[in-house]
């Protein structure tokens, strides 16, 4: 593990006892959270929709559940099937968290944020990133986006929505169940019910996923050399050492992904969202390769070299999903242009 690593404490995914003071303050932080959500409930705080149909991607848990390869997925589906979609996303990490920005593939995640300029990179639709959701969503629709798609704005209330995905990690679902800090939970499960749509992430180990849970593959098989070049194969890879790195919520995710190919993975775990620095990277043995995950190299670029490999990764979903969710969204549009739409409160 390099430096910079951050695991959740033992007792969020095992069977430890939860420190009396991290159970105190789990207490405090659900009475909080209860009072935000019935707050917007009520109308004492005041939702905002930018009038065309928002989609929401998040979770329940603090970390990594595969959240952006989807969204990455539901952007490139939806302009396949002939709508104009944006991205709003907070930007978390970036420098300056305060400041609304467009986002492109020429954009700096020091300033953008890791993965709105991921999301750029891959799909080349508008992403604005803003602490206020519904403010990027309202300068979406100003740019000419029909559908918003929000990454990782389930606790986001101020913007209201009219479709909820929950991404589900399929290995380590709810740990403990409890609530931050006890647990890593930033609601209950319960608050999933709610949602028109649970997706779990079944990675490499083929998850189990239960009744009304769609499953998503993240497929990682090719790997890009980061000074360009022609592409290889992940499977090329097979009973060689690298040095495998990954900033993201879940790294053991990524190592097991490569570890499945026969790689003799060496692991450097960062904490997700890591700022990289050259320094990063002087791992003693420099001759072996080096492949990281392809949110982790977008931060990379200005010190990699010829050993630099990203892997990226796609989300791939059964049929029925996308089928059942097009619908979901054709029906939203049409109360939209018909001034039929419940709950909308215009930005």
């Amino acid at each position: 593990m390099s430096k910079g690593a951050a695991t959740p404490p033992a007792y969020w995914y095992g069977d430890l006892p939860v420190p009396v003071g991290a159970r105190l303050l789990a207490g405090v932080y659900g009475a909080i959270s209860g009072l935000r959500r019935s707050a917007y409930r009520k109308g004492w705080l005041k939702r905002r929709h930018p009038g065309v149909p928002v989609l929401v991607v998040g979770n329940l848990t603090a970390g990594g559940a595969g959240k952006t390869p989807l969204t990455i997925a539901l952007v490139e589906r939806l302009r396949a099937e002939g709508w104009n979609p944006g991205v709003a996303s907070r930007g978390y990490g970036r420098e300056d968290g305060g400041t609304a920005r467009w986002v492109d593939t020429k954009s700096d995640a020091a300033q953008a944020g890791d993965e709105p300029v991921l999301i750029a990179h891959r799909t080349g639709a508008p992403v604005r990133v803003d602490r206020d959701r519904a403010a990027a969503a309202k300068a979406l629709v100003q740019a000419g986006c029909d559908l918003v798609v929000c990454d990782d704005g389930l606790q986001h209330y101020r913007l209201a929505r009219d479709i909820e995905i929950e991404v589900v990690d399929g290995r380590r679902r709810y740990g403990n169940g409890q609530l931050l800090p006890a647990g890593p939970l930033r609601e209950l499960p319960e608050r999933g019910q709610a949602c028109d749509f649970r997706v779990v992430n079944v990675g490499t180990g083929g998850a189990d996923t239960g009744f009304g849970e769609w499953p998503m593959r993240l497929v990682a098989d090719v790997a890009d050399p980061m000074l360009g070049g022609r592409p290889r194969k992940v499977g090329s890879f097979s009973g060689q050492r690298v040095h495998a790195v990954a900033g993201i919520g879940d790294p053991e995710r990524f190592f097991a992904t490569l570890r499945d190919f026969g790689i003799a993975v060496v692991p450097h775990a960062f904490s997700d969202h890591h700022q990289y620095q050259a320094s990063d990277f002087e791992f003693g043995s420099r001759e072996l390769p080096v492949l990281m995950t392809e949110k982790d190299a977008v931060k990379c670029a200005a010190f990699a070299d010829e050993r630099f490999f990203a892997v990226p990764v796609r989300a791939e979903l059964p049929e029925a999903f996308w089928v059942s969710l097009l619908d979901r969204i054709a029906a939203k549009a049409r109360e939209y242009r018909d001034g039929r739409a419940s709950g909308a409160n215009p930005a």
